[in-house]
């Protein structure tokens, strides 16, 4: 076996594991989000929106003075 079939097996090994990696990482990720559904989306907004509220209240200069 040359350095060039060498380097040609290392490679589609290397490429293997990395998409196996994904695949796991995907199934993962799928898992992580069974069950939580709108609701969880709804909080993460609604935390946002906070979020931005605050930082522009924050920000905005007060002229009641």
């Amino acid at each position: 076996m040359g350095m060039k079939d060498q380097f040609q097996d290392k490679s589609e090994q290397w490429q293997q594991q990395a998409k196996q990696k994904a695949e796991q990482a995907k199934q993962q990720g799928q898992r992580g989000r069974q069950g939580q559904g709108p609701d969880r989306d709804r909080m993460r907004d609604e935390e946002t929106e906070r979020l931005q509220r605050e930082e522009q209240e924050r920000l905005d200069p007060d002229y009641d003075m």
